[in-house]
């Protein structure tokens, strides 16, 4: 279960310089938030469920392909760092659960708000505060601009565009000064006074996406939807087969 305690205390609001992750570091992190929220009855996780998370299709950007070498591999420096906790199960099977109420001094929903950018990246703040609601809700954009605050203020998480601007994106605060500045570069890029695309086919995001017609994006996210539905169910028989 997730840590209550740190959750409700009040966020410090210093300055603090953070480690870089890689890109399976964030990918890990991501994952034992998320699957923490959103299948408790399944957490801590198994490493194959870790792998599966890690390898899931819906809500991760990039897609990755990772194996059982590679999540291993990052162990020692996410351990190291305090961030990940390995215990023994059920069924004496070891596990993985996240520390970082406790390592990053967050609440429950900030620390959704990271969880999903490590699980995405940059992203505008209207598809964060949609893609976080799903493990902690978040009103409207007011609301998650009051979470961010804090966090900017603590270096861990980054505005990429004017804060005050309409469409305003934001990243981690894990990568490194110069991921920081190519982000900042891309998205400068794809902002710029260039001829608007025709409709349906605009550039969405720091990597160039193109934004789909309204209603293919809604049976995109009802699959999505489902298939995460279709992933907690196995999850929790893979956790009951593993404790029987």
């Amino acid at each position: 279960m997730e840590n209550q305690i740190i959750e409700e205390s009040e966020s410090p609001t210093e300055p603090q310089s953070w480690p870089v992750l890689n890109a399976v570091e964030r990918r890990v992190l991501g994952v034992l938030i998320e699957k923490a929220k959103t299948t408790p009855d399944a957490y801590p996780l198994t490493l194959n469920s870790l792998i599966t998370g890690s390898n899931q299709k819906s809500n991760r950007d990039p897609v990755m392909f990772l194996d059982d070498a590679a999540i291993e591999a990052v162990m020692p420096n996410l351990k190291g760092q305090g961030y990940v906790q390995q215990i023994m199960g059920s069924g004496r099977v070891d596990k993985y659960r996240h520390n970082l109420y406790e390592a990053w001094r967050v609440n429950k929903v900030e620390l959704a708000i990271l969880g999903e950018l490590l699980l995405r990246g940059a992203q505008s703040l209207g598809d964060l505060r949609g893609r976080a609601s799903r493990m902690e809700p978040i009103p409207d954009l007011d609301q998650l601009r009051t979470h961010l605050k804090g966090l900017v203020s603590r270096g861990l998480v980054v505005y990429l565009t004017p804060e005050e601007r309409r469409g305003a994106m934001v990243t981690h605060g894990f990568g490194s000064p110069k991921e920081i500045e190519e982000s900042v570069a891309a998205v400068a890029h794809l902002t710029s006074d260039a001829a608007p695309a025709p409709l349906g086919h605009r550039e969405s995001g720091p990597r160039g996406m193109t934004a789909l017609p309204p209603d293919l994006m809604q049976r995109i996210e009802s699959l999505e939807q489902r298939l995460a539905e279709a992933e907690k169910k196995l999850d929790q028989l893979s956790a009951t087969v593993l404790g029987g």
